[in-house]
């Protein structure tokens, strides 16, 4: 298995666990929570997909992909934890999911011949949608649209890290690697000491 297909099944893990986190915070069942980590986990990849034209898009067929989200789900239901704690676990899981999801996302862009600028936009989107379909279903504010929040922005700056390591020939499973590293290090910190872009 490359390690494109690991840092994918991966995302969608984390990022599955992340959905049904969402969905127990706003007190919905295990039907609602199934639906809100599918969705948190291939929101933006299909969307990446579909602009693309990739046909059929990531999901389709893909069962042990589709395994990972109820596993995901499943695990989620069976911890039995004080609801206070998720937003905290929420936060870490979905970070890790982005510098996963934005790694994949320019990595398969790449590999279908977009240049460095689209492949770039593809990953945040990637990595960043999911969470904001996610985030609809439970008619909460997204992430990607708070105030304060470094949330596509630290997507971006981790694709130009990996754009750049690219220029310099280094093997591709340490882009990624780096990429994924840089981008949950960037989100933790900018979190940590309230970094924020300038208002509007």
């Amino acid at each position: 298995m490359s390690a494109l297909n690991i840092i994918t099944y991966l995302g969608i893990f984390i990022f599955a666990i992340t959905g049904a986190l969402k969905a127990r915070a706003y007190n919905m069942d295990i039907f609602g929570g199934l639906v809100v980590a599918f969705a948190t986990a291939y929101g933006g990849g299909t969307l990446r997909d579909l602009l693309i034209g990739i046909r059929p898009v990531n999901w389709v067929n893909n069962n042990g992909a589709l395994l990972l989200v109820f596993a995901g789900t499943a695990i989620t239901f069976l911890l039995k934890t004080n609801v206070n704690k998720f937003h905290r676990t929420i936060f870490f899981t979905d970070a890790i999911g982005l510098g996963l999801f934005t790694a994949a996302g320019i990595e398969v862009s790449l590999r279908n011949q977009l240049n460095d600028p689209y492949a770039l936009v593809m990953g945040v989107i990637t990595a960043t949608f999911g969470g904001l379909i996610a985030d609809i279903f439970c008619n909460a504010v997204p992430n990607l649209f708070k105030r304060g929040e470094l949330y596509a922005t630290v997507c971006a700056a981790g694709g130009v890290v990996y754009l750049i390591l690219k220029g310099f020939n280094l093997p591709s499973d340490i882009n990624l690697a780096i990429c994924v590293v840089f981008v949950v290090a960037l989100r933790i910190y900018s979190k940590r000491k309230r970094i924020m872009l300038p208002d509007i």
